[in-house]
């Protein structure tokens, strides 16, 4: 085993590998993948082919300035996304707090969880509100 790993390391060597664009295009190939397993429309077919050989093309790729250039443009262009994602995940790993919005100026607060109904003041526009936490 050692000596596959040692060939594969040496053969990838100057190449660009895994970043986050192909884990994506892997998911879009799974996902179609799925799909044309149910449904018999070649049009599933062919994103998945295409899909898997974008994803070789660039993790194989000794162009290593273009293929970041292209993880970083998907990476700007999916900010928004992914932090929404990651600001529900820490919510809903916080067991301690309850996130609510203010229903003036839509700031969310977060207050401590277990207390009853409380008063809560937004700290942006000070506006008052009652929720049960």
């Amino acid at each position: 085993m050692g000596r596959f790993r040692d060939k594969l390391t040496r053969f990838m060597y100057g190449r660009y590998g895994v970043d986050q664009l192909n884990r994506f295009l892997m998911g879009i190939v799974m996902v179609s993948l799925v799909i044309s397993l149910f449904v018999r429309y070649r049009f599933f077919y062919w994103v998945t082919v295409l899909g898997i050989g974008v994803s070789y093309f660039r993790m194989f790729s000794k162009n290593i300035r273009s293929r970041s250039r292209e993880n970083q443009k998907y990476l700007q262009a999916t900010a928004r996304i992914r932090g929404s994602f990651a600001r529900l995940k820490s919510r809903s790993q916080d067991k301690s707090h309850c996130y609510f919005k203010c229903p003036s100026c839509r700031q969310t607060v977060r207050v401590p969880r277990g207390k009853g109904k409380i008063s809560i003041t937004c700290p942006k526009c000070r506006r008052e509100f009652i929720k049960k936490t």
